[in-house]
């Protein structure tokens, strides 16, 4: 499975085609020159080739010039670096956002608390009797 996931990043590639699309420059970056070539002469095959791949990229279907996909949105993701391995990193992302879950729980507690507390309704000071009709 990991032999068919490219080296190269899906964000970059997709910022490649963003910016230099029509020109090829995702291709370029994925080891296709020649159609690179190609899509440049064409100007992204009059703007249809470009959305294509676009699509493709962000589908995360794209494929460099050894028919690899680009399956990671960055080179070094956390998640799917061969060197950490993608269980433990992905178990202790999991912990993090259980923990964050929890203390957003209790902020919301506490920000309910207080708009229940400035929203009641508090008696104006009563007037002295001088000034009373």
């Amino acid at each position: 499975m990991t032999q068919d996931i490219s080296d190269r990043s899906r964000g970059v590639a997709l910022i490649l085609a963003t910016v230099l699309g029509v020109f090829g420059g995702h291709r370029f970056y994925a080891g296709k020159h020649l159609s690179g070539v190609l899509q440049a002469c064409t100007i992204g095959g009059l703007g249809l080739w470009w959305l294509y791949d676009m699509i493709v990229i962000t589908a995360g279907e794209f494929r460099d010039s050894e028919d690899r996909r680009l399956m990671r949105w960055w080179e070094s993701s956390p998640l799917t670096h061969p060197d950490y391995g993608s269980l433990p990193q992905l178990e202790m992302v999991l912990d993090t956002v259980d923990a964050l879950r929890g203390e957003v729980g209790e902020l919301n507690e506490r920000v309910d608390f207080m708009e229940r507390i400035l929203a009641q309704v508090k008696e104006p000071p009563a007037l002295p009797a001088e000034y009373r009709e």
